[in-house]
C-alpha cells in the first residue's frame, strides 16, 4: 500500500507540472490531492512563491511558525520553525518579500499578549528575515486588538496592510504603509459583517487577501465563525486599494457543500501551470471545533471579471 501511494503521489506531481497537450474528455487529468498535508490541525496558510519554489506558513502549535517547502504545490517538506514567540497564541502568518526595496522578508503575525486587565489581547506584529526560511527577528507591534494581517504591493510600488480590528466587532481595515515597517496616515475601515452569510455564527469578516485584476481591486475575506461549518470566503471590489468596496452579490464563492465544511482563511498563489490557486483550510466535519486541514483548489476570473472558486475534499481533482 505504501508503495502504491508513493507512486500515485509522484504521478500527481508530474502531471501538475507538465500536463499533456491533449486529454480525453472522459478521463480528466488528475493534478492534485486534498488535503495537501496529511494531518489535522494546520490552518490559515500563507504561500509565498520565491525563485521558483513555494514556501507555506500555516498556523500550527501557537508557539511560532513552521515552514513547508514545495516545488510543485503537491509535495511539501517541513522545515524548522522560522519564528517563535514566547507570548504564545501565534497564528495567521503572512510573509512579504520586499524584492523592489531592501530585499528583506517580512513576517506579519498575530499573537496574544497579556492586557492591562489581566486578560489576553490580540496584536499584530512584524518580524524581519534575510530569506524565506528565516530566522525572523521581531520588530515590534503594528496594531493592537487586531488579527489577520496581509501586506499587498500595488503595481506602482505602494504598500497597503489589511487586517482585522476587533474593537467593537470584526472590521477589516486598510492601512497605507510608507514601507513594510512604517504606517502612513490613519487606517480606514473597508469591510464589516453586514450580510447573512457573514453572520451565520457570530458576525465575522476576517482573513483579508488582496488581488488585482485588470485595474480592479478584489479584497477577498472569510466570514462567519472560523470554528463552524459555515465559515466561507467572499470578496468585494473597488477602484482603489482603500475602497470604497462593494461586496459581490454572489458571495460566498467558497462555502460548505459536497463534503466540504468551513472553507476559509486562504492565500492565493500562481502555480507552476501559470494559473491561480487558492490555499486554504477546511473543517474535518460539520461539528463546531478546530479540527482543520489544509487544501488547495483553483480560482479564476471569467470574461466579466467575476471571481470564481472551486472547493474539493479528499480526492484527486482536475484543474478547471
Amino acid at each position: 500500500m505504501k508503495h502504491y501511494r508513493l507512486c500515485l503521489s509522484l504521478l500527481l506531481a508530474f502531471l501538475f507540472v507538465a500536463a499533456p497537450a491533449q486529454t480525453h474528455a472522459a478521463s480528466p487529468v488528475r493534478t492534485y490531492r486534498n488535503p495537501i498535508l496529511n494531518r489535522i490541525g494546520p490552518a490559515d496558510p500563507h504561500v509565498l512563491r520565491h525563485d521558483g519554489r513555494y514556501y507555506m506558513y500555516p498556523t500550527t502549535d501557537g508557539k511560532g511558525f513552521d515552514v513547508f517547502v514545495s516545488d510543485d504545490l503537491v509535495h511539501w517538506e517541513q522545515k524548522p520553525k522560522c519564528y517563535t514567540d514566547p507570548r504564545g497564541g501565534a497564528w495567521a502568518p503572512d510573509v512579504f518579500h520586499h524584492a523592489k526595496g531592501d530585499g528583506k522578508f517580512y513576517l506579519y503575525y498575530t499573537v496574544s499578549r497579556t492586557a492591562g486587565s489581566g486578560g489576553l489581547d490580540k496584536v499584530i506584529g512584524v518580524a524581519v528575515g534575510d530569506g524565506p526560511l528565516g530566522p525572523f527577528k521581531d520588530r515590534g507591534n503594528l496594531a493592537d486588538t487586531a488579527i489577520d494581517a496581509h501586506l499587498f504591493r500595488d503595481d506602482d510600488g505602494a504598500l497597503y496592510l489589511y487586517y482585522v480590528n476587533l474593537a467593537g466587532g470584526f472590521k477589516i481595515m486598510a492601512q497605507a504603509m510608507a514601507d513594510p515597517l512604517t504606517k502612513r496616515r490613519e487606517p480606514k475601515e473597508v469591510i464589516r459583517p453586514t450580510m447573512d452569510w457573514e453572520r451565520k455564527k457570530g458576525a465575522v469578516t476576517e482573513g483579508p487577501w488582496m488581488l488585482k485584476h485588470k485595474g480592479v481591486y478584489y479584497l477577498m475575506y472569510s466570514g462567519s465563525g472560523a470554528d463552524g461549518p459555515d465559515y466561507a470566503i467572499g470578496y468585494a471590489t473597488a477602484k482603489s486599494p482603500l475602497g470604497p468596496f462593494t461586496k459581490h452579490p454572489g458571495n460566498p464563492i467558497a462555502h460548505r457543500g459536497n463534503g466540504v465544511f468551513g472553507p476559509g482563511h486562504h492565500s492565493v498563489v500562481t502555480g507552476p501551470d501559470g494559473k491561480l490557486w487558492m490555499v486554504y483550510h477546511q473543517q474535518n466535519n460539520e461539528q463546531v471545533g478546530w479540527r482543520r486541514f489544509l487544501a488547495i483548489d483553483p480560482i479564476w476570473f471569467d470574461d466579466q471579471g467575476v471571481l470564481h472558486a472551486k472547493t474539493t475534499r479528499g480526492t484527486d481533482e482536475p484543474a478547471p
